[in-house]
């Protein structure tokens, strides 16, 4: 895991200074709203509906244990005993008072987090693999990529004020677990025809109002070239960006609207050194990255562990959970440890600080001290022994985290909706709760299979409902609010935009249209065919047919 270096501390201790004075004169009155705003976003803080909501960054999704245990206190001393785990593998505190943030904001900095760039028209928090460093089909750990582009975006001088915030994701295996292809650059980690080690390029993908899936810019960068050719897209997005409206003004419009081949030219000559391009990361400082990403000092353990066979024999709540939760670890006797924030009928993605606690002391136990965030708002203890693995499923009992229903109908992604967001037209979370109530039997999880379900309370797709399989939108009609539904997304390395299958729901109707739709598709399927394949079988038309059979 990365640690601070002094620039780091520096960094972070210095804007936690200014920002402690910035909001002494709001809270003095020498400051109006409008002109602390741009400045309480520079340090991740908006104003939602009912409250200051702060948000915290988590790069590339990995947290210590110690960082979890200072995030569980901030929970109970400064908000309502709870936090929000988001799409971008942040977290949220949804009600912290003005006056305490410098003060949460330090004691952040002694754990080396801050909430540096988590929003404004900049380059966001990078997301990973939530796996990474640990999967059985990783060609190479992305993290150190990561940091390397967090190092470098970080008040970076010329893209602080993009056009629009900048979202970059990274992947190091070919199956996606990071959704690259619906960001505003991905990078998935490949070799070429010869195994050197590089990157595929993706550009302009992104949801929102205007969806689009990316597209490939380069389909093989070295990796000594990274830095330079970031650059160079920034340089041309910041450039062409439209700054006239802001729903136009992100780079996949900017790529829609040019083309690829127009803006794959400008980017290659700006990458070329027709804009004088000077960046090469330094090879003792990549180096230095990569060491903090060093795999641990693994125990040789056999692959088959007796333990563990014994206790799926003799407990079958046990064997479910390791069968749906726990995933293959690139090294022989360990596991990779999935963590559901999604209990049945609870709003996804949250956390009580009592469970936070119980994760970070169970990674200390268990998994090294470390715990990964996911962007399907989840957790993950990525080294865990299959000895061990009951006995981490028993603290997760303990801790009302052991629902085994990753990847199923329950394992919901919801943006917090209209229920804390200003931006919201519709309310997510409730949705979310009667849909997993409507799916809470066990048995008919697992029969239905892999599902995704993933709901936005506003066309901004914070729950990315345009690449769930069943994805569902909230907004206002008339001042009621009601739910389009659109099928067929898909957020992994065959990344699609959802169809919209016809007229929108109340929302006492949507778990009952769920409902409809998974039926249809049961009735539908083909052997063990996931219900995404299906889909791609048979297209929307059946759906719709049973969805709108009674008008």
């Amino acid at each position: 895991m990365y640690r601070y270096d002094e620039f780091d501390r520096q960094v972070v201790d210095e804007r936690v200074a200014q920002f402690r004075e910035q909001v002494d004169r709001r809270l003095a009155g020498r400051l109006t709203e409008e002109e602390f705003k741009p400045l309480r976003l520079m340090n991740g803080l908006y104003l939602q509906l009912h409250a200051y909501m702060l948000r915290i960054a988590i790069p590339y999704g990995t947290l210590s244990s110690d960082q979890m245990r200072r995030l569980a206190d901030i929970g109970d001393k400064y908000d309502k005993g709870y936090g929000h785990f988001t799409t971008r593998q942040n977290i949220q505190f949804n009600w912290p008072k003005l006056e305490d943030v410098p003060a949460i904001l330090g004691e952040l900095a002694e754990v080396e987090m801050h909430a540096i760039q988590t929003s404004g028209n900049c380059i966001r928090n990078v997301t990973s693999d939530p796996w990474a460093g640990v999967a059985a089909d990783e060609i190479e750990d992305p993290r150190p990529t990561a940091e390397l582009i967090r190092q470098w975006s970080t008040f970076h001088p010329e893209f602080s004020f993009l056009p629009r915030k900048f979202k970059i994701a990274v992947t190091g295996s070919p199956n996606d677990r990071a959704a690259v292809k619906v960001h505003d650059i991905g990078l998935r980690m490949i070799r070429n025809d010869v195994g050197i080690p590089g990157y595929e390029v993706i550009v302009g993908g992104g949801q929102g109002r205007t969806p689009f899936v990316g597209v490939v810019l380069r389909p093989f960068l070295p990796t000594s070239d990274l830095l330079a050719y970031l650059e160079a897209i920034m340089r041309v997005y910041n450039l062409h960006g439209r700054r006239d409206n802001k729903y136009k003004a992100r780079i996949k419009i900017l790529v829609h609207e040019e083309g690829i081949d127009k803006i794959r030219d400008e980017i290659e000559a700006e990458f070329s050194g027709a804009g004088g391009l000077e960046v090469e990361p330094d090879v003792e400082e990549m180096s230095r990255i990569a060491n903090y990403f060093a795999s641990p000092v693994y125990e040789e353990l056999p692959d088959k562990s007796a333990v563990l066979d014994a206790f799926e024999a003799q407990n079958p709540e046990f064997a479910k959970w390791a069968r749906v939760n726990v995933a293959e670890h690139k090294k022989l006797g360990y596991a990779i440890a999935n963590i559901s924030l999604k209990p049945i009928g609870e709003a996804p993605g949250d956390a009580t600080s009592d469970q936070m606690r119980a994760v970070a002391k169970l990674a200390d136990q268990y998994s090294l001290s470390e715990i990964r965030v996911t962007h399907t708002q989840n957790l993950v203890l990525a080294n865990v022994k299959k000895d061990d693995l009951h006995v981490l499923w028993e603290g997760l009992v303990a801790a009302k985290l052991a629902d085994a229903n990753l990847g199923l109908v329950t394992d919901i992604i919801a943006c917090p909706g209209l229920d804390f967001c200003a931006l919201a037209t519709a309310r997510s979370i409730p949705i979310a709760q009667a849909i997993s109530n409507r799916f809470s039997n066990g048995e008919r999880q697992s029969k239905i299979g892999e599902l995704s379900i993933k709901i936005s309370g506003c066309i901004n797709a914070c729950g990315h409902h345009h690449v769930g399989h069943i994805g569902i939108l909230g907004l206002e009609k008339r001042g009621e609010e009601f739910y389009q539904i659109s099928l067929g997304g898909d957020a992994t390395e065959d990344a699609a935009i959802g169809e919209i299958v016809g007229k929108g729901f109340a929302h006492e109707e949507v778990a009952d249209a769920v409902e409809t739709i998974v039926d249809a598709y049961l009735a539908q399927r083909v052997d063990d065919e996931k219900f995404i394949e299906t889909y791609r079988r048979l297209g929307a038309k059946p759906f719709k047919e049973a969805l709108y059979a009674a008008n």
